[in-house]
């Protein structure tokens, strides 16, 4: 978007088509697969508190999110070099923001029958799969919530994954929604302005959604909006604070 706005000149090398498919599917798949880890994350601790310790300890996180970002890069390796075998026109016009995977394949001139095979059953798997682990995760979650006599233990628990459940919520609702709209109707610039929300704008919000549930970061946004006073140390006039 940069070499875009610099070169005044939407046009793009080959190379360069192939290095966005690649880094879109890449981040993509790897979202989906943090979100689901994040998903179990808050699954043990809410319905196996004693065991947390155990179950999520520092070598098992980092597992977990070695084997998200392996995953991701083979498939995107994957992706890529299914795109390589295909045959292209000269002067293509994608009728996207960016070159995504089903634009680009479906403008081939070669048969993308095993392309439209590859990327269904990646869909159906690598987003699927985490999918199904997140709402397992929270119908979990939700019965021990249920289980919580009180409505301030309840609430500090729902509070607990709030941020959490609003990034997944933005992030499948936005994608379903694009991706349910795109078979249902040919429009591509309809398509193309519905992709903004789950590939601009939502990674914009997650960044805020995770921060204001901090609660050193609430109390100096409340402290720089002026809504709460600061409480500090107040020094008499010529003496100084022990």
């Amino acid at each position: 978007m940069l070499v875009n706005i610099q070169t005044q000149s939407k046009a793009i090398t080959y190379a360069g088509c192939i290095t966005q498919i690649y880094f879109f599917t890449l981040f993509v798949v790897l979202d989906n697969f943090l979100l689901a880890v994040m998903a179990y994350d808050r699954y043990v601790a809410i319905c196996h508190p004693l065991h947390y310790a155990v179950s999520m300890n520092p070598h098992v996180c980092g597992l977990l999110v070695l084997a998200s970002w392996i995953v991701s890069v083979l498939n995107s390796l994957l992706q890529g070099l299914m795109v390589l075998r295909l045959s292209f026109c000269t002067d293509l016009e994608i009728p996207h923001f960016f070159c995504e995977l089903n634009q680009v394949v479906h403008l081939a001139c070669s048969d993308t029958f095993l392309n439209d095979l590859v990327v269904c059953l990646a869909s159906v798997v690598l987003a699927g799969g985490p999918l199904t682990g997140i709402l397992y995760s929270y119908c979990k979650i939700v019965s021990s919530i249920r289980a919580i006599s009180s409505a301030q233990g309840k609430y500090k628990v729902f509070s607990t994954c709030a941020s959490h459940l609003s990034v997944v919520s933005l992030f499948y609702c936005t994608g379903l929604g694009v991706y349910l709209s795109s078979a249902v109707t040919q429009n591509s610039r309809s398509t193309a302005t519905a992709s903004v929300m789950y590939t601009v704008v939502t990674p914009m919000l997650n960044p805020f959604i995770y921060s204001l549930r901090n609660r050193d970061i609430k109390s100096a946004l409340r402290r720089l909006l002026g809504s709460t006073p600061w409480k500090g140390p107040v020094c008499p006039p010529q003496k100084s604070c022990p």
